[in-house]
Order: structure tokens, then sequence, then C-alpha cells
């Protein structure tokens, strides 16, 4: 049976003192990174309750464009060797192993070992992903599929996750801070985080709300960043407009947007010759929580392009500081940046991206 991620979490019982024991493998995945994310963490966490203090992680690393299936396969029937029980982690960004990779996970669910929990992730799903491998898991252990929050239900995603941090709020202000978040729930998780410190025990109501929480929905530049990384392209129209409204400036916006293309480019011109991926995130310090935001950006475009999204932007500066180069013809400096960032988020966009250059 398919679980919510949410579902998941309460079945591992992290909250009782006799928590029940693991199954022997889990597979949670879904478009929703911060419901993964979580739910993953939850099965470390009963994994650890249980003394399983022995973790391998396999993925997709160097040249490869799948983890090493004879690795995984060896290391389930290898004895452990620090502990009497394993954790191991299979990570598949995609969604999908091919066929060797569901033939080693199928044989890992018809014969497991005693000594291993297998836990999949993945950070794309939809109803053409599973397949006889994920069944196989589902036999034996548990499925959570982190579909993402609709907008009719994220109120009721808000006041469950209120609750869990012993927070109440009265229906009103669940909804004031819904639509401040704008279907972000990692805002939403960071702005609850920030009332079960600030708040005095008391119901929260509209106001009281409103005065404790900062305006996560207001049209910020981060929040422009992640939608067009995330392909998101009429948000990205939206909220510049919003920005624009407020009277920003583009200059003042430029410096994130520069930032975020110029690690992209970083990361894809690591993948393009084969390199370690997730070295590079390491690197460049990005939480697993965000990875999945950029890898699905890599896969919209190769490395060179994303070198021209970098010269670009330096387009849209000159634009809006009125320092042309010889050649280039002025323009309108926040059409210049949404036609960037429409590309960033859309393959078929850039095409106006010649049209920026040329008018």
């Amino acid at each position: 049976m398919e679980l919510k991620p949410e579902q998941l979490v309460a079945q591992l019982g992290l909250d009782q003192s006799s928590p029940p024991p693991l199954r022997p493998a889990y597979l949670i995945a879904g478009p929703e990174p911060l419901r993964v994310l979580e739910a993953a963490d939850a099965v470390r966490a009963a994994a650890r309750r249980q003394g399983i203090s022995e973790r391998e992680v396999f993925e997709a690393e160097g040249n490869q464009r799948e983890p090493d299936w004879n690795a995984l396969e060896a290391s389930f029937r290898a004895p452990s060797l620090f502990a009497s029980r394993r954790l191991v982690e299979l990570r598949l960004p995609s969604g999908k192993p091919g066929k060797e990779g569901a033939e080693v996970i199928s044989g890992f669910c018809a014969d497991p070992p005693p000594d291993v929990v297998l836990l999949v992730s993945a950070g794309e799903w939809s109803k053409q992903h599973g397949g006889k491998w994920s069944e196989a898991i589902g036999r034996i252990g548990q499925v959570a599929i982190a579909w993402a929050v609709k907008p009719h239900e994220l109120s009721d995603w808000i006041e469950r996750r209120l609750r869990t941090r012993g927070l109440k709020a009265d229906h009103a202000a669940v909804q004031s801070l819904a639509d401040r978040v704008e279907g972000n729930l990692l805002a939403a998780a960071q702005e609850i985080d920030k009332l079960a410190l600030l708040s005095d025990g008391q119901v929260l109501d509209v106001e009281r709300m409103q005065a404790l929480v900062a305006d996560a929905a207001r049209f910020d530049v981060f929040r422009v960043v992640d939608a067009a990384m995330n392909g998101q392209g009429a948000q990205v129209s939206r909220m510049l407009a919003g920005l624009r409204a407020e009277g920003e400036a583009v200059p003042a916006l430029l410096g994130m947007v520069v930032l975020e293309l110029q690690r992209t480019a970083t990361l894809a011109r690591v993948q393009a010759r084969g390199g370690n991926l997730a070295a590079e995130f390491k690197a460049q310090r990005i939480w697993d929580s965000k990875q999945p935001m950029y890898r699905r950006a890599l896969q919209r475009h190769v490395a060179p392009r994303w070198d021209a999204f970098v010269a670009q932007a330096g387009r849209v500066d000159r634009i809006a500081k009125g320092r042309m180069r010889v050649g280039e013809e002025p323009g309108d400096a926040w059409l210049a940046l949404e036609r960037l960032l429409l590309a960033v988020a859309e393959p078929r966009a850039a095409r106006l991206l010649s049209a920026a250059r040329s008018g």
C-alpha cells in the first residue's frame, strides 16, 4: 500500500519508547524534496535507534549514469564489518533504476538479507516510474510517495505541521500563512519552526500570526531564481511583475541571479566531463534538499547553454546601468531579465534571448 511520507514517519514510531522493527526495504520518492528528505531522515533515525550504526550509500558518480549495480549486489551479500546490521541507501534522482538496477532490487526483495535494511530514495516520480522492482519493495517493506501538495491541500498540511511543533492556530491564521508562502513547503517549514520559538503557547490568530511571521510570500529574488531552476515559467513572470511593482531595481536582483547561474554552470561542466557531481555539490555547500532542483535544471540544458546564460546576465546588467557595448542596442532591463529566467525555466524559451539580443 502506498503511504504518504507523513504516514510513514508515524509508522516508524519515533515518539514511542518501543518503536516497531524496521522492515527490510523502503522506497521514498516524489517531486516534493522536503517531504522526501524528512521521510528518509525518519528512516535513518529509526535505524540509529535500533542499533544500526553502519551505513552505505550508492549513487551515480563520475562518468557513470547509474550506480554501480555490481557493487550494490555484492554489498547485499557481504557480511557487516562493524555492526550486526546495516542501512544501505540507494539514491535514484531520476526514479528509474533501468533493467539491471531493477533486477538487483527485485533480487534483494526476493531474499532480503537479515542484516540489511534497504532505503531507496528518488527525486522524481510518476505513475510511469513504478514497476516490478517497486512492487517488490512494497511487498516486503513500505512505499511512500511525496506528491506535490496541491493549493487546496496546503492549509491542512500547514495545520498538521503546526500541531507537530506544539502550536495551535485558528483557520484564518493558517490560511494567512498559506497565502504568504505561496506553496513553498520549505518556506512554510522555516516559518513554523520560527513560530515554535517565538510563540507564547496561545492559539495564534491572524494578527498574532502576521506579527510573528516574516513575509515569506514576498516576491524576492531567491524565490524567483528557484522558480526558474524548477522550470516554473509562469511563476517567474508573476514574481518579477511583483518585484517591479514593489519598486525593486534590476541591478539589486542580479547578484543572486548571477551567483546561481555561475554555480549551475560549474555543476554542468563537472557533469559534462564525467566528474563527481556529488562531490561538487558538497564543495559548493548545496544541501541535500536543494540538490534535486539543480539536477532538474541540469537535465534541461547542456553545459554551453549555462555559460551563455551567465553571459546574458551580464548583458542584462549593462542594460540596467546604461553601459551598453559597441553594437549593443539598449532595451528594457526587466524584459531582458524575464527572458533570461524564462529561458532557464523552459528550453523552448531560449529563442527569446535571441530576440532580446537583437532588440
